[in-house]
């Protein structure tokens, strides 16, 4: 004896929602968050993460100034041609030169800064190694 129609539709829905809800679940708990992404990647790929982060950001303001200035314009989207594009090649291109310059010469500064760093400390342990190991001997008892 068959079963009625709504038990049939009843079975569908459940069986439809078991499976959505179970890849809800499963898909919440094995993607990784964006911190575990990134102390998964390699030290050299973190370190460019790490660098590029701010270029990125910057893009980002830019792109919902452009965004802010298109939504204020009266005219469609196509006809605000004053407006370049910051993910075009040419478009922006010097701003983007510029940026990349500033930043790598930021780093080259903390670069530098952290060498000098390391170079006063090696230094300084290099001094005391130095008079641990030599006997001071006054001038006065030498002759």
């Amino acid at each position: 004896m068959d079963k009625p129609l709504w038990f049939r539709w009843l079975r569908v829905y459940a069986f439809g929602g078991a499976i959505i809800a179970t890849g809800c679940v499963l898909f919440k708990y094995t993607t990784p968050s964006d911190e575990e992404l990134i102390k998964a990647l390699s030290p050299e790929l973190r370190l460019q993460f790490e660098r590029e982060r701010q270029l990125r950001q910057a893009e980002q303001q830019e792109l919902m100034n452009i965004v802010r200035e298109t939504a204020k314009s009266q005219d469609p989207i196509w006809k605000t041609g004053s407006i370049d594009s910051p993910f075009e090649r040419n478009a922006g291109q010097q701003s983007r030169d510029q940026f990349q310059r500033l930043k790598a010469e930021e780093i080259q500064r903390e670069e530098l800064q952290r060498i000098r760093q390391e170079l006063q400390q090696i230094r300084q342990e290099s001094v005391e190694k130095t008079q641990q190991g030599v006997p001071s001997v006054k001038w006065w008892k030498l002759w």
